[in-house]
């Protein structure tokens, strides 16, 4: 069966899949936990701390689009997330990841040996 998460603005298949991974497999779980638990849940699954990815939840669960996000409501969730990553260690990461992660560019993804 394949998840209702897509349905949801700003929720693609990648992120539906991490989502899954992360214990929240449809958008009626996603909706009960909340943006910020469910970023929390992804946090735990293994995913890489980023900005940009807790902030567009809070929009989409909002039914709005991702980059709506502006001015005060963005230092507030930047508030929250900075928390959170104190909260539950996620915010290890390099000097040059930090500096990315602050003016809202990806990090590099790591390379895997073949």
């Amino acid at each position: 069966m394949a998840s209702d998460l897509t349905t949801i603005p700003n929720i693609g298949p990648a992120t539906a899949r991490a989502l899954a991974e992360a214990g929240i497999p449809d958008a009626a779980r996603l909706r009960a936990l909340g943006a910020h638990e469910a970023y929390r849940a992804l946090l735990a699954a293994g995913a890489r701390p980023h900005f940009i990815p807790y902030y567009v939840l809070h929009m989409a669960l909002q039914g709005r689009p991702w980059n709506d996000c502006k001015g005060e409501e963005k230092r507030a969730l930047r508030a929250q997330y900075d928390a959170l990553l104190a909260e539950t260690g996620g915010g290890a990461m390099t000097a040059f990841e930090a500096a990315l992660d602050q003016i809202g560019l990806p990090r590099p993804r790591p390379v895997r040996a073949k």
